[in-house]
């Protein structure tokens, strides 16, 4: 997979990521879905990727700068059709090392807790995100689980 800066005005990736959105929202309560929209991830605040094989775009992610040693992981997502394949691995890799290499000391994230994202806590888990109390503004929410990653390990 080559990982490029993501192109918001790009038609394929705005298909993408309104599935993304809409799938998310669809599987969380009303009130409970953080996802980023278009606007969100161009903002200044926020560096964004796309994934692709060859000409297919197949994953997304973002890094947003909550504060000099705090990031949030946003807008993680494969297409459907190609799961399982390494590609949400390779852009989590990718979002890990470019917080490391802004002197970030922490890796946060939220995700919904339903049946739906139960794929998402194991690639997080398996990279060594562990639980952790809601962070920058977000609040205990049954639908919600945070994690983070202390990346000076």
């Amino acid at each position: 997979m080559q990982i490029r800066t993501g192109d918001t005005s790009d038609p394929r990736v705005i298909a993408l990521l309104d599935h993304h959105v809409t799938a998310a929202r669809a599987q969380t309560a009303p009130g409970s879905a953080h996802a980023l929209d278009l606007a969100g991830l161009r903002a200044s605040d926020v560096a964004f990727w796309t994934g692709w094989d060859g000409d297919t775009l197949v994953a997304t992610g973002a890094l947003k700068t909550l504060s000099a040693g705090h990031g949030e992981v946003k807008s993680m997502h494969t297409l459907q059709t190609t799961r399982r394949r390494g590609f949400g691995g390779q852009m989590l890799r990718h979002i890990i090392a470019e917080a490391r290499a802004r002197g970030l000391k922490r890796l946060s994230l939220e995700t919904g807790s339903w049946d739906y994202f139960k794929p998402a806590h194991a690639l997080y888990q398996a990279h060594g995100f562990v639980l952790c109390g809601p962070f920058e503004g977000y609040a205990e929410d049954p639908n919600s689980l945070f994690l983070t990653l202390d990346l000076d390990r």
